[in-house]
């Protein structure tokens, strides 16, 4: 297990001390893991800022297929990495398992992209001149991730990075840094060049995260957390104009529309709620139902819900916050609601009806195993409730009139739907969310386009 900083392609201790690593089933201690310090940070920027130009004039096949080779050193090492994510995360087995397949896949699908970058000759509409453009890598990334995909969010930021010509400093969460740490490992025997992959961990990211954005070397960052955090580091970024991606919070609506499969719906809003345990950007936080099947539909959810093992949340804090707005939400509980003794951070599998509109649970997102259920009386009140939120990240759907959820989708503010589907994410779609829920787009052709600039010629001949 892999507890130290990776600068520049060597393993050494945290200038700052160390920190604890706890395994959310038992509270117990996994590890002590290195904390970084600012000299630490200088480090990690210089590595990779001298690594830059090499890296960037690296050839994209060559890019590509040192991607290719870090995808299958995923591959061949998944049950150690899953086994690492139960421990750290606390994620149940299958859950760990298909967390690394999907990382895994973004190194592959942005192997394939490193080689198709490519530029455009125009002609002036006067005829006289050319326009010439190229794309070139944005520079040297800082790369913030959650704890809640250890592993894919790591990869959804290095793949691109790295397919573009970026070098990049990763500093995963405090919750979950030995599964990044582990991916370094994996980079560095891939053959990845010294500097070009960096990890940083701390429990202490505040002071690190301001110094790094006040670096002129940093000229990218790319974070994924809360809205809250996401406000402070863009107003950072803005004092130096660092280019931001930022995958922020959501509040998602699952719409079950009068002509729904009740059925359908309900295996997808297991899907939607359920996938890690809640704790996720993505998850179903407000159930629209309408009137004439929310009866139906309840019920069912409520017995789905109730087969569902109680598995951790990350951490105390998580709890605390699952807990604080099930008891103030003036709903009621159908299921579940009530802390679990013991060791460890548990929460049971929660369903709450009869929610006021402007409830904390209606409003504010919640980062676990919690059903809010609202009833409407027809689509357009489904959808005025969908949008009366200033987060926009996905958003899901279901009707058996495809048309209808095709005209449903347009009319909601979010930067992603999924219609009959429980699950949207996937490595070659692009992902990311409208209004307060961030900006720009990972996975997809978009994806690698976040790590690109693009500089225009003029020239004539």
């Amino acid at each position: 297990m892999r507890t130290d900083l990776f600068v520049d392609g060597t393993w050494s201790a945290g200038s700052a001390g160390s920190f604890d690593v706890l395994d959310p089933s038992s509270a117990a201690r996994i590890a002590a893991v290195a904390r970084a310090g600012l000299d630490d940070l200088d480090r990690a920027i210089t590595a990779a800022h001298t690594a830059q130009p090499l890296w960037a004039a690296t050839a994209p096949r060559e890019r590509s297929e040192l991607l290719r080779r870090a995808f299958e050193g995923m591959i061949a090492r998944r049950d150690e990495i899953a086994a690492l994510i139960v421990r750290e995360m606390g994620k149940s087995q299958a859950d760990a398992l298909a967390e690394v397949t999907y990382a895994a896949e973004f190194l592959r699908w942005f192997a394939e992209e490193a080689v198709r970058i490519d530029g455009e000759l125009r002609v002036a509409p006067s005829g006289a001149n050319r326009i010439l453009t190229f794309r070139r890598p944005v520079g040297v990334a800082l790369l913030l991730t959650p704890w809640n995909f250890p592993a894919a969010m790591a990869t959804r930021k290095i793949g691109p990075a790295l397919a573009a010509g970026c070098t990049v400093v990763l500093k995963p969460a405090e919750d979950t840094p030995l599964t990044a740490l582990l991916l370094a490992e994996i980079f560095a025997n891939a053959g990845i060049p010294d500097g070009v992959v960096n990890v940083l961990t701390t429990d202490q990211p505040g002071e690190l995260v301001t110094a790094a954005l006040a670096d002129p070397r940093v000229r990218k960052l790319s974070f994924t957390g809360s809205t809250q955090v996401g406000r402070v580091l863009l107003g950072q970024a803005a004092a130096h104009v660092v280019n931001c991606s930022m995958e922020l919070g959501g509040n998602a609506p699952f719409l079950v529309l009068d002509d729904a499969d009740v059925d359908a719906a309900v295996a997808g809003a297991m899907l939607a709620k359920m996938r890690n345990y809640g704790q996720a950007c993505t998850a179903a936080n407000r159930f629209i139902v309408d009137s004439s099947v929310v009866s139906e539909f309840t019920s069912k959810l409520v017995d789905a819900m109730a087969s569902v093992p109680s598995a951790p949340l990350v951490n105390s804090r998580a709890v605390d916050g699952v807990a604080g707005r099930v008891d103030s939400s003036g709903g009621r509980v159908l299921l579940g609601g009530k802390r679990e003794s013991g060791p460890g951070f548990h929460y049971p599998p929660t369903v709450v009806t009869d929610v006021p509109y402007d409830s904390v649970l209606a409003r504010e997102e919640v980062f676990g195993p919690v059903a809010t259920i609202l009833t409407v009386p027809d689509a357009d009140a489904a959808v005025a409730l969908a949008n009366s939120t200033e987060m926009g990240l996905v958003a899901y759907v279901y009707t058996q009139d495809l048309g209808r959820g095709l005209r449903i989708s347009e009319r909601l503010e979010a930067g992603m739907v999924g219609l009959n589907r429980g699950l949207v994410s996937d490595p070659a779609a692009p992902f990311g969310g409208v209004k307060e829920s961030g900006l720009g787009r990972e996975g997809g052709y978009e994806g690698i386009q976040e790590y690109l600039e693009t500089m225009y010629v003029a020239t004539s001949w």
